[in-house]
């Protein structure tokens, strides 16, 4: 005997009178006495998709929040279609919130650590600023006070190339280049009268300037013979000495620089001893440096590398007693030279 399948039957059986399943096999057909009849021919059955009917969506109704408290709705009716309620807040959130707060705490502390580093740059800033400021100040006072310093050396180095031994005839003396008035490739230069008078009253115009091996040709332009200063002109460009226009104090140091016996390029220092304006012969500036014949017509310079006047004479039978012209009365004599 064979096992019999049942065909597939959708779940409403509307097709169920449609389909007449066939067993696997013919199988004999049983009486009801038990002995096997005509065997029953069964149809080929036809299957035929089963029709699923489309459903639409349609949005969920709410309930009506009046409804769901009249009496009589049913509680079941009044949560029809509707959201369920949210779940309870998990035990981890309540946890955060130590967290949230501890980190707020920090950031707080680290934001006031900084304000306060802050501050305290802020304070060593002032502080350094005030330090600086003060260092500043002493500085400025030390360079005025070492403005003051007298240092000979560096008087002579800038003074001596533009002073030269002058030999008007059988006379020596000195001269210098003053100014920078003069024309292009011209130099002008101060000396005293007497050490050109020889050869400046014989009719003579022309002397020489000499350093060392250096020889340069110059002429006499003017002279004034009351006041003892004669002015020179050279053809060669030498550079000029500034001129004081401050006058002279006693005690200011001094360097003079001249061609003391022919020798140039001799340097000595001293002090103003004393300024005499009414001097019968003109105003006089006094100072201690030694002189000797020939630095006649040299230049008394002060310690910020300017000339105060020229050396003219000395005092016989005595020490430390020289006397110069103030340049001043030499600008003001040879106008448009200073």
């Amino acid at each position: 005997m064979t096992t019999t399948y049942d065909p597939f039957i959708p779940a409403d059986g509307t097709d169920q009178h449609r389909y007449d399943g066939r067993r696997r096999a013919e199988e004999p057909a049983w009486s009801s006495d038990g002995w096997e009849r005509e065997p029953r021919r069964y149809a080929e059955p036809t299957y035929q998709e089963p029709q699923f009917q489309q459903q639409q969506y349609s949005a969920p109704a709410w309930p009506d929040p009046v409804a769901q408290h009249q009496p009589g709705v049913p509680e079941q009716q009044r949560w029809v279609d509707e959201a369920p309620p949210p779940a309870p807040r998990s035990g981890a959130r309540g946890r955060a919130k130590p967290l949230v707060a501890g980190a707020v705490g920090i950031l707080l502390g680290v934001a006031g650590w900084q304000a306060y580093r802050i501050e305290t740059m802020n304070h060593d800033n002032a502080s350094l600023h005030s330090v600086i400021a003060a260092e500043q100040t002493r500085t400025d006072k030390l360079e005025k006070e070492l403005a003051g310093v007298f240092d000979p050396e560096a008087v002579s180095s800038k003074v001596l190339p533009s002073v030269f031994r002058v030999r008007a005839g059988d006379f020596t003396g000195t001269a210098f280049s003053v100014g920078s008035k003069a024309q292009n490739g011209q130099s002008n230069l101060f000396t005293n009268y007497h050490v050109v008078a020889e050869l400046y009253t014989g009719g003579g115009r022309s002397v020489t300037l000499e350093r060392g091996s250096t020889k340069i040709n110059a002429k006499i332009v003017k002279v004034n013979k009351g006041k003892d200063l004669a002015l020179l002109s050279a053809d060669q460009d030498i550079a000029g000495l500034t001129t004081a226009a401050a006058q002279v104090k006693p005690g200011q140091q001094v360097v003079v620089v001249g061609a003391p016996l022919g020798l140039d390029d001799t340097v000595t220092t001293g002090v103003i001893s004393a300024y005499r304006p009414s001097d019968p012969d003109g105003p006089t500036i006094q100072f201690d440096a030694p002189i000797n014949p020939g630095n006649s017509g040299g230049p008394v310079v002060n310690a910020s590398n300017q000339v105060v006047g020229l050396a003219t004479a000395k005092a016989k039978d005595a020490e430390g007693i020289g006397l110069a012209i103030p340049i001043k009365t030499a600008c003001t004599t040879f106008t448009n030279i200073c």
